[in-house]
C-alpha cells in the first residue's frame, strides 16, 4: 500500500473530525477505503498516547463526569447469540470527565457501564489532577463507590439526579422526555451547590454524536469493530481538546488549561503519526 502524503492525510482527517464516515471521507478524498481505516488506526494510537502522557498534573477546580451510550457491531437485542457478553459487541459506553472552566476532556475511556470500568475511568480521573476538586457526576450508582476508591475523602463531590416527565409517543418519540426538575445530594466533602451541575459535560455528549458519524443516532455508520470505535474516540478528543477553538473561550481547551500554548491544526495531529513512523 502506497504512504499518503502529508497533504493527503491532513484532508481525510478533516473529513473525519468534522462528523463524516468512512464512505463519505473516501468519496470525497478519493483514498481507498481501507487506506482510510489504516490511517484513523495508526493516528487513533498516536492520539491515545499523546493525551495519556500530556495531559496531566491539571489545576483544576472542579469536574463534571457522564457517560455516553453507543453500540458497536449491532444493537444489544441483535447481537448474535455466539457473540452475545464479549466486549466489543452491542452496547458500548464512553465515559467522559471535563473541567468546566476551560472545557477540556481531562479523561475518557471506551467501555462498558459497570463497576470495574467505573473504577478504573475515576482512578484515571484522579491521577491527572494537580489539586482537590469537585466532582459532579449523575445519579448512576457506579460512581458511588469508584469516585471514593479514587479520592478517597480528598474530594467534594455530588450528585445530580435529573427528573424527566413521561416520554412522547407519536413523531415526538425521538426527542428526550422534559426535565421537570432535579435533586442534588452532597457525597463526600463539602461541594458548593451553584457548582452541582452536569450541564457542561452533556454538552460536550452532543457535540461528540455532531462530530463522530459512529455517535449519530440512527444511521448505519456505527463502529463495526470496537478498535476502530477507540481511535475514533482519540483522535476526536485530541482534535476537541487541541484544534478546536472554544466559542466562549476563543482557545482551544488545551491552551485555556494550560497543556498548551499554541493552538494546533491537524497537520499537528500528522505530525505525531509521522514523529513515530520515523523512529
Amino acid at each position: 500500500m502506497n504512504k499518503l502524503s502529508r497533504e493527503d492525510r491532513v484532508r481525510v482527517l478533516s473529513c473525519l473530525v468534522e462528523g463524516n464516515s468512512i464512505r463519505s471521507t473516501v468519496r470525497m478524498t478519493g483514498v481507498a477505503k481501507n487506506t482510510v481505516v489504516k490511517l484513523l488506526a495508526d493516528v487513533g494510537a498516536v492520539c491515545s498516547a499523546y493525551q495519556n502522557e500530556n495531559v496531566r498534573n491539571l489545576a483544576c477546580k472542579r469536574v463534571e463526569c457522564d457517560e455516553i451510550w453507543s453500540f458497536c457491531y449491532a444493537k444489544q437485542k441483535n447481537v448474535p447469540v455466539e457473540k452475545k457478553g464479549q466486549y466489543g459487541y452491542g452496547d458500548v459506553w464512553t465515559w467522559t470527565a471535563i473541567d468546566p472552566d476551560t472545557k477540556l476532556v481531562i479523561s475518557y475511556l471506551v467501555g462498558l457501564r459497570n463497576a470495574e470500568w467505573g473504577k478504573a475511568f475515576m482512578a484515571d480521573v484522579a491521577s491527572r489532577l494537580a489539586n482537590r476538586v469537585q466532582i459532579t457526576t449523575d445519579g448512576h450508582s457506579v460512581y458511588l463507590e469508584a469516585v471514593e476508591a479514587a479520592f478517597g475523602a480528598d474530594v467534594d463531590y455530588a450528585v445530580l439526579v435529573k427528573l424527566y416527565g413521561a416520554e412522547q409517543g407519536g413523531e415526538a418519540r425521538y426527542s428526550p422526555p422534559a426535565c421537570i426538575g432535579c435533586r442534588r445530594k452532597k457525597i463526600i466533602g463539602k461541594p458548593k451547590r451553584e457548582h452541582v451541575s452536569t450541564s457542561i459535560v452533556e454538552r460536550q455528549n452532543l457535540t461528540m454524536r455532531m462530530s463522530m458519524r459512529r455517535m449519530t443516532r440512527l444511521t448505519n455508520g456505527f463502529s463495526k469493530k470496537i478498535e476502530n470505535l477507540e481511535h475514533a474516540v482519540a483522535l476526536y478528543f485530541t482534535y476537541y481538546n487541541f484544534c478546536r477553538i472554544h466559542q466562549t473561550l476563543r482557545v482551544s481547551p488545551a491552551m485555556a488549561a494550560g497543556v498548551t500554548a499554541k493552538l494546533w491544526n491537524i497537520e499537528d495531529i500528522v505530525k505525531l503519526l509521522e514523529t513515530k513512523e520515523s523512529n
